[in-house]
Parts: C-alpha cells; structure tokens; sequence
C-alpha cells in the first residue's frame, strides 16, 4: 500500500525540495521529540520540534528547536525583536495554524509566519521536522526547510 502523503508533503514535492517521509508508532500517546527521534532511529539533536509563540506585540512567530532541549525564551524574544514571548495556548494551535499538537510542522501552515530555526541545524546534513500529521515526520535539507519557510537560523533553545 503506498504511503499516503500529507500537505507538507506535497509542498515540497510542489517546489521539487528532497526529503525522507518517515512514520512512526504513536499508539501510546508518546509524543516527544526525543521518543520520536529514537523511534525513528535518528539522532536525537537532529529531530526538531515546532513550537508557535505569541509575543508581546501579539503577532505570532514560529521556532524550530531540536526535540530534546526547550525554547529558550529571552533568546527566542530578542532574536524575532519582541519584548517577551510566550508560549500559544494549545486551544489557540489549530485555528491557527491548521495543526494540532504534535503534528505542528513548520512547513504549510495557514499563514506565513516569521519563523526562527534554532542555529544547530545549520551546520546539520539533514534534519527531521514534522510533515503535519502526528506520527508523520520527513527529513529534509536545514537549508532546504529555511529556504523555503523563509526562516532564518538563531540560538533559541537551552
């Protein structure tokens, strides 16, 4: 049976981007990115989590951090030129974006928004985001992905 392909999926193929689709078990709920990355068999600094944030101005903006480290909030206001910045309420995700928790990915969401890769996937061959279904990832080019989204590479996370 072929693999049915997410939105994420055909935006890459749209715009000819190369990637890996990978699927993994989500049956027990689990969800992280470092459970991710291990069921997927990829290094853990190299799976990314996709996190939206409101800052203090209300205007959203979009971090991309590995799974296994946090959103370093100071780091993360200065570098989009905020004041502070929190985290989006979870209810407010999909009106949104179009993605609900755990299957957030940075790529085909409702709006663009201005979006920050942490600067540890700069230097990285290749890195795993999700393709907008939970248990659904592709891993893709970091340069390829901020290319595209229109991101730019910052130390957010901690």
């Amino acid at each position: 049976m072929a693999e049915e392909k997410t939105n994420v999926m055909r935006l890459l193929d749209q715009k000819k981007i190369p990637y890996i689709p990978r699927q993994y078990d989500v049956s027990d709920g689990v969800l992280d990115g470092v459970t991710a990355a291990r069921r997927l068999g990829v290094p853990p600094e190299t799976c990314f989590k996709t996190l939206v944030t409101v800052g203090a101005s209300k205007r959203s903006y979009v971090f991309v951090i590995p799974g296994e480290k946090e959103l370093d909030l100071k780091a993360a206001a200065k570098a989009v030129g905020e004041k502070s910045i929190e985290m989006l309420k979870q209810a407010q995700l999909l009106p949104l974006t179009g993605y609900i928790h755990g299957g957030c990915s940075p790529v085909g969401m409702k709006k663009r928004f201005p979006t920050v890769i942490d600067a540890s996937a700069e230097a990285l061959p290749e890195m795993t985001v999700s393709a907008g279904k939970i248990g659904r990832q592709v891993t893709l080019s970091p340069k390829d992905l901020a290319a595209f989204v229109g991101a730019e590479f910052e130390t957010v996370s901690k």
